[in-house]
């Protein structure tokens, strides 16, 4: 799977800039400019690195790092208006990976937080090819590749997206904002409500058992209904 990652900017503009160059980098994306919200992505989308704002308006930045190296022990890469010496010390000081300070190059920011997730990921690489339900759904995300029962899936890119988001935590709940945020890369008024129609027709091509392998959770969202294999 590729490695989730956190953007907290209260930005958009840059925002989305940085979520589109980590993006062409291969990562999944959540962003968001909540610092509240931040401190609830760190426990519900568990993300490999954390590119963090210190300057947001709700929550001390400082706050989120402390709590991302707390008992979570997510990297962080600090990106920042705070230039002085003394502050970049500080950030160090107090957990950060490493620190960027605007204006930056966002090349040079995809290339620092690709070292940082070098440094910190284990060593053992995960299984090309993921399977579950005793080996009847099968993923294999570098291919981008999905399979039933031995047919090949021929999904749109969000009902991928859709799919390996519920894939990457089988049993776990996401919510339709979480599964737009995974699928979209960052919040979008009004398409909340589409992830639905985005379900429905992933469903159809998931065949009769389809309500067993994406299970609704009635107010909440979806889950994927099959163990990982293994």
């Amino acid at each position: 799977m590729a490695d989730p990652v956190l953007v907290v900017e209260d930005d958009r503009e840059l925002r989305d800039l940085v979520r589109r160059y980590l993006e062409r980098a291969g990562h999944s994306v959540y962003t968001t400019g909540s610092g509240a919200e931040a401190l609830r992505l760190l426990d519900t989308a568990s993300p490999a690195l954390l590119v963090l704002d210190l300057g947001l308006p709700d929550v001390d930045g400082l706050e989120i790092l402390a709590a991302a190296r707390a008992g979570r022990k997510v990297p962080v890469v600090v990106l920042t208006a705070r230039s002085a010496v003394e502050d970049r010390i500080d950030g160090l000081r107090r957990g950060a990976d490493d620190y960027v300070t605007k204006p930056f190059s966002p090349t040079e920011l995809v290339l620092r937080v690709e070292a940082v997730l070098h440094r910190t990921r284990g060593t053992s690489a995960e299984p090309a090819v993921t399977g579950f339900g005793s080996g009847r759904l099968r993923v294999d995300e570098a291919r981008h590749e999905a399979c039933l029962d031995g047919a090949p899936l021929d999904l749109t890119p969000t009902e991928w997206g859709v799919l390996i988001a519920l894939c990457s935590a089988p049993g776990r709940v996401f919510s339709r904002y979480e599964l737009v945020n995974r699928v979209r890369g960052y919040e979008f008024a009004g398409y909340e409500r589409t992830i639905d129609s985005h379900v429905k027709n992933l469903r159809h091509k998931l065949g009769p058992e389809a309500a067993q392998i994406v299970e609704t959770v009635l107010g909440v969202g979806y889950r994927l209904g099959w163990s990982h294999d293994g």
